[in-house]
């Protein structure tokens, strides 16, 4: 059976400034206000990352503009979002971020079926010169496909 997958907003920047090692599909604990805005598309996931905390995984940072017919049901739009994971996989990803560079960073939310899901990924910050090289390669193979593209083979 395939997911009717529908994708709401994308973190492009952290591709751009980490490794992603790892990736999850979380569920995210929204309000009603919340899921009508998230329907709108009215998500920016720019700066934001997660932490663990008294167990929970807590998405930080996730922008969630107000709902403009929700008057007083709608929630701070930074607040901070609670992700749904299993309890074994909110340890694995604790161990993971004790460990030095390492971060949790949501990299996507979109809709599968009925529901807001967040995938996040286990990061490793870029240096510098990794992001040169990164941006090296990219334009590597802009070029390459040019080529092969214009040329009369």
């Amino acid at each position: 059976m395939a997911d009717n997958i529908k994708i709401i907003a994308q973190n492009k920047k952290a591709f751009h400034d980490y490794f992603v090692i790892e990736k999850y599909e979380a569920g995210i604990e929204l309000f009603g206000t919340e899921v009508k805005s998230v329907r709108l598309g009215q998500v920016n996931l720019k700066d934001s990352f997660c932490k663990v905390y008294a167990g929970e995984m807590l998405a930080l940072g996730i922008h969630i503009s107000p709902y403009e017919k929700g008057n007083l049901f709608n929630k701070d739009p930074l607040r901070h979002k609670r992700l749904l994971l299993h309890k074994k996989e909110i340890m694995k990803l604790n161990g993971m971020l004790t460990r030095d560079g390492y971060s949790i960073i949501p990299l996507s939310m979109y809709f599968k079926g009925s529901r807001v899901k967040v995938e996040i990924g286990v990061c490793k910050g870029k240096k510098l010169y990794d992001k040169r090289e990164s941006e090296a390669k990219r334009e590597a193979n802009r070029d390459i496909e040019r080529a092969t593209k214009g040329g009369n083979f």
